[in-house]
């Protein structure tokens, strides 16, 4: 049962945009099994025979009868051993350009094309925060010391050894830094320990902490400084390093320090302080990185839309399943029901409907005839087609999404990047500061001059290290998030709770954004005496075998009103137009005018009132009893209840909201016209959308995009801020970077609220930071001690750090309160 709604949203030929082979099925170029570019034996190399393979992994030369074998996109690969194998089959694409392995032609059935051949496609690694930094290989960002991520993720495993590694370190290790936490703050009270005998056993507990657990912190500050970009791996290798170097000198030569430097039957010493800061620096970088695997989450949902085969027919008549990369354009193909639809192409014969909400976001299937364009990944939902292929691989709409979200992602300038040029330019100062205080009390203090000039250098470090820094984001982001999930707003980062508060432009989508995003029953007109109920009656017990959404929303009316249906006979689905049976004798015919008209009913008795429910946005069905027409039923999307006070609470706040849907033109004015916004978009693409979103942005406005589906993943990673309804799909989900976990449109003004007080807090903890430097700094130099003979020992400095620390974290906790 269709009726006559125009399915306007039917997403048309876009361009092809590059995407590798490996994440959508793979498009491939070379026709007969020829090399790829690159391939062969590299100079130097001996000359592989026929009867002979490269291992890609060790570079050996095999024989091709070993066991060890293994195929990827259309090729198969030798190896040595299990071990290389096995590598190989975990992360094959970090191998496949080494070598030029053989071909293997997979089996055509009879088909006289061949699957073409393509060079394997790198992997290419960018910087979340610098998108600018390109390499082949993992590692980290050489400008902020962050990890590299692949440009556009796979659906192979990822490669979490980082994860693990870091892990490893701060279990193993955490309950050193306990032990040596607990005899610093403890150990002069309880005297297990002579003082002196104490510092060397925080020396060999710390030992490890530092030099094992805390090493790549130590290598990324150092990489910072061979890069010229100072960042807080900088700051936290300096300030740990300075602490831990201090305290080595202080255990083994406690001689060299002043006596006014002796507490408590000891040169104080601050293991504890350099332990500390690795662990929570180790706690930090899981954390991040656990989240930071999520981000590529939408693509995976994208990629894991395509089937995984295709149903072939060949020349010969006979059918046979075969992996997506081997299907190319001209390949006649068999979409049973309940399949997806494995590539974009046209019907060549059959009729069904197809649900393509997944894509172009029309909530209702689309019928499906000769001639009509298929989108893959889309569902085949009652009858059977045969297509032809018309673009596979990078050419379907679905890899274009795929890489129009990824692009998106990557074009966004994170909030941290300001953070990192200042800290930058911090560090450059403190050490320069330093530097000059280690000199100018060597040469111009008094005796000893040079071991005042070393006390008085690392204290410079410890008051600096970036503790107070580093926790005036985060804590105010961590505060805000948890704040915002309570009233069931889902931050996804700190660069949308950043944006948030200047948005200007709200985008939103109509189906199950503005709308329920299912159909429901609205209301029903009889004539010639038949009334709703009867109406509504009769043509529920016909719907009652069919699986169609609007008849589900027909039946699901009747029994709410507990009306009591009968038992259809003969009962025909006409895809298209409509279904047909015998109820108590009587024949029953639902449908469209289409159907109508084939049956030869007059329907000019209600056509005002269709057009009428049409204009409001309802789908319309015409009930025929025994070839007279007996009534209508109009079947529509309801608008939210949260709908009207949302937009209204945002027009308040000086926001633009502008309806872009997928849905028909006259459908959305309708639509737009109830909730009173002046601006609609109907029929709009996945590109359609991005272009509005792009073109609002070059106008000067700050744009967020609000949507539920598939179709709107482009445009909610383009935005400034992307918004996706709790209760939509999950690619929205994980492209957009808030989710209104309840899809109440409310939520909008709600985090907005909340982003103000967090950019609020977040600079106030910033100014407390840098103040509280820019007075201890110049304090741990020395330079009141002309004036006072005052000095401020690495202990005070260290105290002093703490407590900046802790007032950040306090002043970040009264955002539980607020917003």
């Amino acid at each position: 049962m269709n009726t006559q709604r125009h399915n306007s949203s039917r997403v048309q030929e876009a361009t092809a945009v590059l995407v590798p082979s490996s994440a959508v099925g793979g498009h491939h170029a070379h026709a007969s099994g020829a090399p790829a570019q690159g391939e062969g034996p590299a100079q130097g190399e001996s000359v592989v025979t026929a009867e002979q393979a490269t291992d890609p992994v060790c570079g050996m030369t095999v024989p091709k009868t070993t066991q060890h074998q293994a195929d990827f996109e259309g090729r198969r690969y030798y190896f040595c051993s299990p071990g290389c194998q096995g590598k190989f089959t975990r992360s094959p694409t970090q191998y496949v350009k080494a070598t030029g392995p053989d071909p293997v032609r997979p089996h055509q059935g009879g088909a006289d094309a061949q699957p073409a051949q393509v060079p394997a496609v790198a992997t290419i690694y960018t910087c979340p925060m610098h998108p600018e930094i390109r390499q082949d290989r993992p590692g980290n960002c050489p400008k902020c010391g962050m990890t590299l991520e692949p440009v556009l993720p796979t659906l192979e495993e990822e490669d979490d050894s980082e994860l693990i590694s870091f892990r490893r370190r701060f279990w193993i290790t955490l309950p050193l830094t306990a032990a040596v936490t607990a005899l610093a703050m403890l150990g002069h009270r309880v005297q297990w320990f002579e003082m002196g005998t104490q510092s060397w056993i925080e020396l060999v507990l710390s030992l490890p902490i530092v030099l094992w657990a805390g090493w790549p912190f130590f290598v990324r500050g150092a990489q910072s400084i061979v890069h010229r970009s100072p960042n807080m791996w900088t700051l936290i290798g300096l300030g740990t390093a300075a602490a831990f170097i201090y305290s080595v000198v202080a255990t083994i030569a406690p001689a060299v320090f002043p006596p006014s430097f002796v507490s408590m039957g000891r040169v104080s010493v601050y293991f504890e302080a350099a332990a500390v800061i690795i662990s929570l620096t180790l706690l930090g970088q899981i954390l991040e990185l656990k989240a930071r695997s999520q981000t590529s989450a939408a693509i995976k949902s994208l990629l894991r839309l395509a089937p995984k085969t295709a149903r072939r027919i060949n020349a010969d008549g006979s059918e046979e399943d075969v992996p997506l990369a081997h299907v190319h354009v001209g390949d006649t193909l068999r979409v049973r029901p309940g399949e997806k639809v494995p590539v974009d192409g046209v019907v060549v014969e059959g009729e069904s409907a197809v649900d393509e909400s997944m894509l172009t976001g029309e909530p209702l299937p689309v019928t499906k005839r000769a001639g009509d364009k298929l989108i893959g990944a889309t569902m085949n939902t009652s009858g059977a087609l045969s297509m032809r292929s018309e673009r596979v691989g990078s050419q379907t709409v679905l890899s274009q999404i795929v890489q129009m979200v990824a692009q998106a992602q990557r074009s966004k300038a994170p909030m941290q990047r300001m953070a990192d040029k200042v800290a930058g330019d911090f560090v450059v100062t403190v050490i320069a500061i330093a530097i000059v205080t280690f000199f100018a009390w060597g040469l111009l203090g008094p005796q000893p001059s040079w071991v005042y000039g070393l006390i008085n250098a690392v204290a410079v470090l410890i008051i600096a290290c970036p503790c107070a820094l580093g926790l005036a984001t985060p804590m105010s982001i961590m505060v805000a998030t948890g704040r915002a999930a309570t009233t069931g707003v889902l931050f996804r980062d700190a660069a949308a709770i950043e944006n948030l508060r200047r948005v200007d432009t709200l985008i939103v989508d109509k189906t199950g954004t503005l709308t329920e995003g299912r159909p429901a029953f609205e209301r029903a007109v009889g004539v010639e005496g038949m009334n709703e109920d009867e109406v509504l009656r009769l043509a529920a017990s016909l719907d009652q075998g069919s699986e169609h959404p609007l008849a589900d929303a027909i039946v699901r009316a009747a029994k709410e009103r507990q009306l009591a249906l009968a038992k259809a006979e003969g009962f025909n689905s006409s895809t298209g137009i409509g279904v047909q049976g015998r109820v108590e004798g009587k024949v029953i015919a639902l449908g469209n005018t289409a159907l109508m008209e084939q049956l030869g009913v007059v329907v000019d008795a209600v056509k005002a009132q269709a057009e009428s429910l049409r204009a409001q946005g309802a789908s319309v069905m015409y009930l025929a009893v025994d070839a007279r027409l007996a009534g209508l039923l109009a079947v529509s999307d309801p608008i939210k209840s949260s709908t009207q006070d949302a937009l209204a609470t945002l027009r308040a706040a000086g926001m633009r909201v502008v309806m872009a849907t997928g849905d028909g033109l006259t459908t959305a004015k309708a639509v737009a016209a109830r909730l009173g916004i002046e601006e609609v978009h109907g029929e709009v693409k996945p590109a359609d959308k991005l272009a509005l979103v792009d073109k609002l942005q070059g106008e000067g406005r700050v744009v967020a995009m609000a949507g539920d589906g598939i179709n709107d993943a482009p445009a909610l990673a383009k935005a400034d801020v992307g918004v996706a309804m709790g209760t939509g799909t999950d690619v929205a989900m994980n492209s957009a970077q808030i989710t209104l976990v309840k899809g109440d449109l409310r939520g909008i003004a709600q985090a907005r609220l909340i982003s103000q007080a967090t950019i609020h807090n977040m600079k106030q903890n910033l100014a407390f930071a840098f103040v509280y430097n820019a007075l201890g700094v110049p304090l741990a130099a020395g330079v009141l001690y002309p004036f006072t003979g005052w000095l401020l020992s690495p202990m005070i400095a260290a105290l002093a750090m703490s407590l900046s620390s802790a007032s950040v974290i306090a002043n970040a906790l009264r955002l539980r309160k607020q917003g």
